[in-house]
C-alpha cells in the first residue's frame, strides 16, 4: 500500500473523475449556441441541467452497491464510455429530445465515477492518507470546470458546437483506455472482499442507512456542498452579472477563483480531519454557519455589493467543496468495507437533492416575483434575487437540523459505551501537547 502503483492507480482515477466534471459542467458554457442550435428557449434549456442532475441523483445508491460488488474499475470505465456516448450523441443532436437523451447519458457515467474512485482510496492507501486523498480526489476532479470553462469554452467559439463536443467526448475515451490499462480494484495479492450475495443488497442498503454515521455523512454533503453547486452551476453567473452588475469577465473570474480556493484549502482540511476525526462535524457546522453569514452579508447589503464582498462570498462557498467531502469520511470510518460503496452512494445523493431543491425553488421565487410584477419586467433584478436566493436558508437549516440530530445519537452511543466524547478544550491541549513533544523529538522529556 501507499507505493508506486497506488499513485498511479489513484492517478488514473482522478484523471477521469476530473473528466467527468468537464462532461458535466461543458453545457453550462454553451448556452447560447445551445439556444440557436435547438431553437429552445431558456425554460426549456434548463430542463437538460435538470434531467442531467436527477439521474445522477437518483444513480448514486444504485452505484454504491454496484461498486460493492463488481468493483471500482468495471464501474469507471463504463462511465467513462456512458459520457463517451453522451457528448458524441450531443455533438450530432439537432432536437431538444436528442440532446437530452445526450444529458441523460452524461449524467448516468458522471454517477458511475465519483464513488468508485473514492471505493479504490482504502484498497491502496494507509488510513492516514485516506482523508488528505479523498480532498485531492475532489478538487483535483474539480480542475474539470476550468476545462470546460477556457479550452472546451475556446473551441466551442473558435470551431462550433460539434467540434466542440466531439473533442470533450475524446477526453473520455481516454479516460476509458487508461482505465483499463492501469486501474485494478486493489493491490496484487490482497484479499478480496467477498461480494453480497443479490438478495443481501437491500439488507445492506438498510445496513448503511440505519447507521448514524452514514446518516451524519449524508447531511454534511447536503448541507455544505449545495451552496457552491447552485451558484457555480446554475445561478452564480446571471446573480453576478444582471443583479450585481460586474463584467461577464469578472463573473468568469470569480468562478475561476472559486476552483483555486477549493485547491487550496481542501488539503489542509483533510489534514486536519486526519488529526481531529471527533471535531468533524464541528468543522461542518462552521462552514455552514460562515457560508450562511457571507450570503447574509451580500444579501442585505444596501445597493449592490461591492468587489471585495463578492470575493468574500465565494471564498466561503468555495470551502464548502472540501467541506462536503468530510461526508465521506463519515461513511468510511462507520462501516464496514463490504458496504462503503453503497454508503458512499448515501452520503452522495445528500448534496445533489438539496441543489435540485434549491435550483428549483430559486426559479419559482424568481417567476412568481416577475409575474407580479414585483421585479418591473426584468426577471433577474436584484431584489428578486435576495428574496429567491434567501430560499437557500432554508434549504441549509433542515441539513443543520439533521447533522445535530445524528451526531447527538452518535455522541450518546459514544457515552454508552463507555467512551464519552472529551471536551474540544481538552482536545486541543492534546494536540499542543503532541506538537511539543514532536518539536522536541524522540528521547527528549
Amino acid at each position: 500500500m501507499n507505493g508506486p502503483r497506488a499513485r498511479i492507480v489513484w492517478a488514473v482515477g482522478v484523471f477521469a473523475y476530473m473528466v467527468a466534471v468537464t462532461q458535466r459542467t461543458s453545457f453550462g458554457v454553451a448556452g447560447i449556441e445551445a439556444t440557436e442550435r435547438f431553437s429552445a428557449t431558456a425554460s426549456v434549456l434548463s430542463i437538460f441541467t435538470v434531467v442531467q442532475l436527477l439521474v445522477y441523483a437518483g444513480l448514486q445508491i444504485p452505484v454504491g452497491v454496484l461498486v460493492d460488488r463488481f468493483g471500482p474499475r468495471l464501474l469507471i470505465a463504463a462511465g467513462a464510455a456512458l459520457m463517451f456516448a453522451g457528448q458524441f450523441q450531443l455533438a450530432t443532436a439537432e432536437s431538444v429530445g436528442a440532446g437530452i437523451l445526450g444529458r441523460s447519458l452524461v449524467g448516468a457515467g458522471d454517477a458511475l465515477t465519483f464513488i468508485s474512485v473514492l471505493r479504490l482510496l482504502p484498497a491502496w492507501f494507509s488510513g492516514r492518507k485516506i482523508p488528505v486523498l479523498t480532498q485531492y480526489t475532489g478538487i483535483v476532479g474539480q480542475l474539470g470546470q476550468i476545462v470546460s470553462a477556457v479550452p472546451f469554452a475556446f473551441v466551442l467559439h473558435r470551431f462550433g458546437w460539434s467540434p466542440a463536443f466531439l473533442s470533450a467526448a475524446s477526453l473520455s475515451l481516454l479516460a476509458f483506455v487508461l482505465t483499463l490499462a492501469c486501474v485494478r480494484n486493489r493491490p496484487q495479492g490482497s484479499e478480496a472482499p467477498v461480494p453480497l450475495p443479490l438478495r443481501q443488497t437491500g439488507i445492506s442498503l438498510a445496513d448503511a442507512f440505519a447507521q448514524p454515521g452514514t446518516r451524519l455523512g449524508m447531511w454534511t454533503h447536503y448541507t455544505v456542498q449545495f451552496p457552491g453547486t447552485v451558484f457555480v452551476m446554475m445561478w452564480g453567473f446571471p446573480y453576478l452579472v444582471s443583479a450585481e452588475g460586474v463584467s461577464p469577465a469578472v463573473a468568469s473570474g470569480l468562478m475561476t477563483y472559486f476552483v483555486v480556493v477549493g485547491i487550496i484549502c481542501g488539503p489542509w482540511m483533510g489534514s486536519w480531519v486526519g488529526r481531529h476525526p471527533l471535531r468533524r462535524s464541528t468543522m461542518v457546522l462552521l462552514i455552514a454557519a460562515a457560508m450562511a453569514a457571507g450570503w447574509a452579508a451580500v444579501l442585505l447589503y444596501p445597493g449592490p455589493a461591492p468587489l471585495w464582498l463578492l470575493v468574500l462570498l465565494v471564498t466561503l462557498l468555495a470551502v464548502g467543496g472540501p467541506g462536503s467531502m468530510i461526508g465521506f469520511d463519515f461513511a468510511r470510518t462507520f462501516n464496514p468495507s463490504h458496504r462503503l460503496g453503497t454508503a458512499t452512494g448515501i452520503v452522495n445523493i445528500g448534496g445533489f437533492i438539496a441543489s435540485l431543491v434549491s435550483m428549483y425553488l430559486i426559479g419559482v421565487v424568481l417567476d412568481a416575483l416577475n409575474s407580479s410584477g414585483f421585479s418591473g419586467g426584468d426577471l433577474y433584478a436584484l431584489g428578486s434575487f435576495r428574496i429567491a436566493l434567501s430560499v437557500q436558508f432554508s434549504v441549509m437549516a433542515v441539513g443543520v437540523l439533521g447533522i445535530l440530530r445524528t451526531r447527538g445519537l452518535i455522541r450518546a452511543r459514544l457515552a454508552d459505551e463507555g467512551s464519552p466524547l472529551p471536551p474540544l478544550r481538552a482536545a486541543l491541549a492534546r494536540e499542543r501537547q503532541r506538537r511539543r513533544e514532536e518539536r522536541r523529538g524522540p528521547g527528549t522529556s
